[in-house]
This record gives structure tokens, sequence and C-alpha cells, in this order.
């Protein structure tokens, strides 16, 4: 494949620079809309109140307005009498024209009501006793008591709100509230996101092989909406430089179009990646065009990142790969929307936290790794998820990350690094599960979740949770390590200071193509010499995994292709064999089952949890070990094809 070269990879403060000087022409509009529009949007002024608010002297309770001088000295055995006035007003009724309440007398008024000229207190009706034509005052009322003031919470005259204010249910309250029917507001700034490429499927639609579904597009649409955006869906465009320059001037000289262009894909070296020169081409040919001002960043993930200004129009082009995509749609193009759409620039909060793990890097290029954050002995602990550019999941799983500058090749373990929070609620988990991933783990985690504990999942393998454990970063870690001179399973792996849970049992064995000849009518002996012989190629799992220990003890040593190519969960290794990627790989009965594999028994594997001592009593530790003898539990986990054994106890 032909490859082009990147016009020029700069630094990320060089970048933003660039971007920056490019787009400082553009300002935020202004537009009016009705209250009812309001909600959600920024002032683009200051609101005054028209009014006074409240608009009269107001009764805060049922009683009777008074002049607080006539009630001085009034007790529940020496009342003062007052005259009560044939004048009462309801809420909304105006005394009549002239009326003035005079010494000695009390007029009746309903919470909400007109205290009338010449009163200055109310005297709850529970502080009175009728008497007649008067009544008897049983304590005594002070100056204001119970009354509002015309103008005491807003001044006619007054700014209510100041411009710049993100309208939330409140605000528009007070807008109501000052009789405001319309406001002045931040125009949200069109954004147009087109996805590119030959390979993207719309959601909904059939999956080929070597297609990807779109959820760059989806991800792009709801971010702008969320920084006060009017977001755009254009659909997706092949590769096809015609229909590519068609739909790109459209979107920014066009009837309707955008204040900023996004596409995702397209913007790398590859022979079909066409977004690059189409945007060159639209640059020379459309007046009051920057043109290309970045186009490579030293960012990992994110370094294929082009940045442009097309006919005054902002045109970024994202890259393909999730994580790059989202990356650096926060990095470079939300500061501009929030910016154009009057919100403040954006104060993420960071936290201080050790790394447990060393953390590697690409030396030359910043990186940002995403990462899981759990509560160690010391504070904060960070777990990196492991998760490359093309993570579809990965953003949405993470904590926040951890910015590697690009002068550094990792961050040694044990080291303290400054943590990003992608989520301002981010909060330690009321139960931390690092170690080895399962489905069935899943089902208990799950039902945790519905009982209101906030849960984490750390897949790291069973020896890196026994780790975690031995550190005290995790709650609970599952496990399913078997010691190969006894064959059993956890018991002896457990570090000092830890507890066994007793799980489940599940099925492993070794799954294959129903279509594939070879192992077909082999017993246990000639299949394994199969195996070993390497005619087959082979998915692996990581090393420190239980299913590792079992495969090479198949192989026996052999390392037939495929050996090195280690898959983290076993709906990858099932994933593999299914796609033809690998014709065989060792993972769960269930698991072959769904994918429409073969499946060739080799031993029940003991999955089980260790729990720090310190963290025994835990109430989110308590409720998962009450769930492995919760009857439905237990049925949930028979479902998905995992066995309690009964006599199953916590050691």
């Amino acid at each position: 494949m032909r490859q082009r070269q990147f016009l020029d990879v700069v630094d990320e403060a060089v970048a933003h620079s660039r971007f920056d000087e490019a787009t400082r022409h553009l300002k935020p509009s202004v537009e009016s809309v009705v209250l009812a529009e309001a909600h959600g949007r920024v002032l683009a002024s200051d609101t005054r109140a028209d009014v006074d608010v409240t608009a009269f002297d107001r009764s805060n309770v049922d009683g009777f307005a008074v002049r607080a001088t006539d009630t001085f000295g009034a007790e529940e055995l020496s009342p003062v009498s007052l005259a009560v006035s044939p004048v009462s007003l309801a809420a909304g009724e105006e005394p009549p024209p002239g009326f003035e309440l005079g010494a000695g007398m009390a007029v009746s008024v309903a919470t909400g009501g007109i205290v009338p000229r010449g009163a200055d207190a109310m005297v709850m009706v529970e502080h009175t006793r009728p008497a007649g034509d008067a009544i008897h005052v049983l304590r005594a009322a002070v100056p204001a008591g119970n009354v509002t003031f015309a103008g005491s919470d807003i001044g006619r005259g007054e700014i209510v709100l100041r411009r710049g204010t993100r309208l939330s249910y409140r605000e528009t309250g007070v807008l109501a509230a000052v009789g405001v029917d319309r406001v002045d507001v931040v125009a949200r700034p069109r954004v147009a996101v087109v996805s590119t490429g030959d390979e993207i499927v719309e959601p909904g639609m059939p999956l080929g092989v070597g297609k990807v579904y779109d959820s760059n597009q989806r991800m792009l649409l709801d971010a702008a909406a969320e920084l006060g955006c009017e977001p755009v869906a254009c659909g997706i465009v092949p590769d096809d430089e015609a229909l590519l320059e068609s739909a790109i001037e459209r979107l920014i000289v066009g009837s309707g179009a955008a204040d900023i262009l996004l596409l995702s894909g397209g913007t790398s070296k590859g022979e079909g990646d066409l977004n690059a020169s189409v945007v060159e081409t639209l640059a020379g040919r459309l007046p009051g065009s920057a043109g290309i001002v970045v186009h490579g960043v030293a960012l990992k993930p994110g370094k294929p990142l082009l940045l442009a200004v097309v006919s005054g129009t902002p045109v970024v082009v994202l890259p393909g790969f999730p994580t790059s995509a989202i990356f650096t749609f926060h990095e470079f193009v939300a500061p501009l929307l929030r910016r154009l759409s009057g919100l403040p620039e954006e104060s993420r909060a960071v936290v201080r936290a050790v790394a447990p793990l060393r953390i590697t890097s690409v030396p030359g290029r910043t990186e940002y790794s995403l990462v899981d954050l759990v509560e160690g002995p010391s504070g904060p602990a960070v777990y990196p998820l492991g998760a490359g550019s093309g993570s579809v999941t990965a953003f949405g799983r993470a904590d926040g990350y951890v910015r590697i500058p690009a002068s550094m090749e990792f961050i040694s373990e044990g080291a303290e690094v400054d943590v990003h929070l992608l989520h301002p609620e981010v909060r330690p988990a009321d139960l931390a599960a690092i170690g080895s991933h399962c489905v069935g783990f899943d089902h208990l985690l799950g039902i945790l979740a519905d009982r209101g504990f906030l849960v984490k999942m750390v897949p790291v393998g069973s020896s890196g949770g026994l780790t975690a454990v031995r550190r005290g970063e995790a709650d609970v870690a599952g496990i399913h390590l078997m010691d190969e001179a006894t064959g059993e399973y956890n018991v002896s792996f457990l570090p000092p200071g830890a507890r066994l849970v007793r799980g489940y049992r599940r099925r492993q064995g070794i799954a294959y193509r129903s279509d594939d000849p070879r192992p077909g009518g082999l017993d246990d002996a000639a299949l394994a010499e199969l195996l070993r012989a390497g005619t087959m190629r082979m998915i692996n799992r990581n090393a420190g995994s239980g299913t590792r220990v079992l495969i090479d003890g198949v192989l026996a040593g052999a390392q037939p292709p495929g050996y090195l190519h280690q898959a983290k969960t076993h709906h990858a290794v099932a994933a593999a064999v299914e796609q033809g990627r690998a014709d065989w790989g060792v993972t769960l009965d269930t698991i072959a089952a769904t994918a429409g594999l073969e499946f060739r028994f080799l031993q029940d594997e003991q999955f089980d949890f260790a729990v720090p001592e310190d963290r025994w009593d835990r109430p989110a530790v308590t409720a998962l070990r009450a769930l492995l003898d919760d009857p439905e539990a237990v049925a949930g986990l028979r479902a998905l094809g995992f066995e309690r054994p009964l006599g199953f106890e916590g050691q």
C-alpha cells in the first residue's frame, strides 16, 4: 500500500497554538428565545428585574396584621385586646382604597395576602383567642415579624442573573419570578459530524466481515450536545474523493452550513485516507481559508489529528479509532466549543495517586494513559486499562487518565502521578474487584450493583489480582490458579493475610470450528499430539492466568503457531477461533457454545475469591459472600453454565 506522509508532526503545545490562532476570528453569537426554551442555555447579557420581588408587603402566615407596638407585653395570662377590622384580606385581594390600619386594631390576613398600610407585623392565628368583635393577643409581635416587605428579595433594577450563567431550573424559576418571558442567550454552535470510510456501518445494520459499527458519530454528537452545541448528524461517507469533497463543501458553504465540521477517520497515511487531501483541495479553492494548520501531533493516542480552517469554518479530522477520536476531541475541539457556547473553561479535577504497576509509554510522544482508580492502603492507586486507541469501551470505563510527557519512557512502579478525572462524580468503589474476569463474577457484581453498591472490575488476571490483595488495593480478587504438584486450585497461592471464599466450578476445554475436520474422531491423546504438532494455529491466554497454566500443560513445552498471541479474556479466545484468526483455543464451554464452536472438555476449574483479612467484613464483601449462598444468585450462575457444589463455604 502506498503511504502518505504526515505534513508536519508537531508538539501538542504547538498544535494548540496554531489552532487557537486560526480560530481566533470566531465569536459567540446571540439569539433571543422564549423562557420555555431557555433551560440549559447560557445567558448572553445581564438580566435585571423590572419589578420588585416581592411586589407588596406579604404575610408569611395566617393571622392578623397589627402594629407591633400595640402587642407589647402580651402574654398567655395577660393578653392584649385588639379590635378586629371588618376588612379581611385573602391572598390576591387588595385592601379598600385609602385603607390604613389604625392604632389598637387588627386585620385578618391569609398567608400570601397583602399586609395593609399602617401594619408592620403579623400575629399568627395560633397566638390569638377570639373575643367577640376583638381578639386577645397571647404573644407579643416584633416589628417585621412574619412579614416579607416589598423589594426585600429583589429590587427593581437589580441584576438577578449575570451573563455567562447556564440556566438550570433554579435560574429559570428566578426569571419567571421577575416576569421575564424572553431572554438573550448564546446561540448554539451547529456542529456537523461525518463518519468516513468504506468499513463503517450504521448501528442496527448487518455487520459483515471487516466492518465496524459507527460508534464515533454517536459519541461526538452527544459530546457536542453536552457542551451546549446543536449537533447535526451527517451520516457515513465512503472513501470516495468526489463524494467527500461534495459533502464537506456543502457543510461549509451550503444553505445549512455548520459552524464547525468534525470528521472521523481518513487522516493517517493509508492509501484510502482521503480526508486530508480533500480538505487541502477545498482550502485552496474557497476564499477565507487558513487551510491545514496541523496534520499530525506528537500524541498517543491521537497522532493523526488534522486541524484546518476552510472558508472561515473550522474543519477537524479526528482519528478513526474511538479512544483516539474522543481524546483529541476533548483536548482540541472541546475548548473551542465551550468558548463559542459561552461556557467557562473546563476545570478538570486532579487527584494524586500511586502507580502500583509500571506504565509504559512511547518516547517522543505525549501519551494519555486511561486508568482505573482504587483505594490503596496509603491513598488512591491507579491501574492502567491497557486499552489501545481502537478500544470502544475504554473511555466509558475509565476514571481518568495519566499524562506521560514525551521525554519519559515509562512511569515507574510505585511512582506518584496526577490523575485527571474524566467524571466529577468519581468516588472510591464499595467493592474493588481486581483479578481474573469471569461472566459468572459479572453476574454477581451486577446483583450487587442493583442493590446500590458501586462496584469496579479491573481485569489483570489471577496473579495480578493476588498481588493487588497483597498490596491492599483489592477488596476481592477472582482467581483460578492450579497447583501443578497437587492439582488443587487456589489454596496454595493465597498470600499472607488473605482468606479464600469458595466460588463455583466452570468447565474449561478446547474450542474449534465445526467445519475443521482435523480434530474430528481423535481421542484425547491424539488431539493433544495434533495441537502440539503445530499444524493448527492457536490463540493463547495471558501469562499469569489460570487458563495459561492449563494450556501449557496440554502443550507440554511445545509452542505452536499463535503461542505468542495472548488474549485477555475467554470471549476474545472464542472470537479469534470463530473468525478463523486461530484454529483452536482454550475457553469455557458456555462461551464456546454461544460462539457456535465445538468443545472438547479438559477439566473442571475452580473459580474462587481471595479477600484481604482486613476487608472481610466490609459491607460489599459481606454482601458478595452472602450471594454465593443465595438460591436466586446461584440459579443465575447455573443458568450461565457454572456450578456451586453443595458444602462450599467461605474459609
